[in-house]
């Protein structure tokens, strides 16, 4: 993957996820990790574009669950206004369908959020050197999405 002016060893990422829960804790994990960097966090899925053409983040992380726009109507958004930004779909549980409608919308992976930050680290890295990334567990969630 081509990187233009930003060093090769830091990582832009875009958070969209929901107020409620554990806000600003994932945030805060992922800008501890090395080479990591959240540029931008929202709350709402339709600030999602807006906030990335302004930030330019090579990842966006967008829960599936968000005020305003879902996460995947998001992440197809993306998918055609920012191409360059890679996506990883956040969710807390396997519900039917999403997976599907992830990978469709361009999402590059599709991960559990309450897991071990270690793993969606590993995520990301992965999706930024082309390759698709979905947690086993939500992979074997029953797909109706009909």
């Amino acid at each position: 993957m081509p990187r233009d002016h930003r060093p090769a060893t830091s990582v832009r990422i875009l958070l969209a996820e929901d107020e409620s829960g554990r806000h600003g804790a994932l945030a805060l994990l992922l800008g501890l990790e090395p080479g990591f960097e959240v540029v931008a966090q929202v709350e709402r899925g339709d600030e999602v574009v807006k906030k990335a053409w302004e930030t330019r983040p090579d990842v966006a992380l967008l829960e599936v669950e968000l005020p305003g726009l879902s996460g995947l109507d998001a992440a197809a958004a993306l998918r055609d206004e920012v191409p360059e930004c890679r996506v990883l779909v956040l969710t807390t549980s396997a519900r039917p369908g999403h997976l599907q409608r992830a990978l469709s919308a361009g999402a590059a992976g599709f991960v559990v959020k309450d897991g071990p930050v270690e793993e969606l680290v590993r995520a990301v890295r992965m999706v930024l050197t082309g390759e698709t990334v979905i947690d086993p567990a939500l992979a074997a969630a029953p797909d109706d999405s009909a």
